[in-house]
């Protein structure tokens, strides 16, 4: 019984087997750009050294956006078919959501390029504020106004420094609170641009 977890919304890819609530293993680097060439081995290398087959794959999760546009696609269309062809549930998270600091608030941020970034608040199990698109001038007030809250993702591009996180350790901590879609055909990625 295993659930696989997959992201490749931003310019990293992140694969992870979780079993009974625990994450037996991830495999996280950057990719940008080959996300779709590497994603499919990097589970099959997972599943064998688990000793997994896909018999045992009994849901997945995925991040559907904000985040780019290939990048949201790629993971969300191996998790749909991963589903469809198993016949197993499948979990959608905000792509932002599985970067937060699970001790502090947190602003969760993705590059959203021409000056604007995707945006979402959270703190443990709570939505502060729901996943939009901000300018980064607006982002950037936003954080002097919450000096106490952690801002995580990948933020070089404001100056600030990034707080890693395991994407994969976050999704295994929200398994429990996300509700799997019903339809896998019909779920749809987020990209809240224009």
């Amino acid at each position: 019984m295993a659930t696989l977890l997959l992201d490749s919304s931003n310019t990293s890819l992140s694969v992870g087997v979780e079993s009974n609530g625990e994450l037996l293993g991830y495999t996280s680097y950057e990719a940008w750009q080959v996300q779709s060439e590497h994603m499919i081995p990097e589970i099959d290398a997972l599943l064998k050294k688990y000793s997994l087959s896909r018999k045992d794959i009994t849901g997945v999760m995925t991040s559907i956006g904000p985040g780019s546009y290939t990048g949201v696609r790629i993971s969300l269309t191996i998790a749909k078919v991963i589903a469809l062809c198993l016949d197993v549930p499948i979990y959608p998270v905000s792509s932002l959501r599985v970067l937060k600091d699970n001790d502090k608030p947190s602003i969760c941020l993705i590059n959203a390029r021409s000056n604007r970034s995707y945006f979402g608040v959270y703190q443990k199990d709570k939505v502060l504020v729901s996943d939009t698109i901000k300018t980064n001038d607006e982002v950037i007030e936003y954080i002097k106004e919450h000096p106490d809250y952690s801002i995580c993702g990948n933020v070089s591009y404001l100056g600030f420094n990034n707080l890693d996180s395991n994407i994969c350790l976050q999704m295994v901590s929200l398994l429990k609170l996300i509700k799997p879609y019903d339809n896998a055909l019909a779920l749809k990625p987020v990209y809240l641009k224009d």
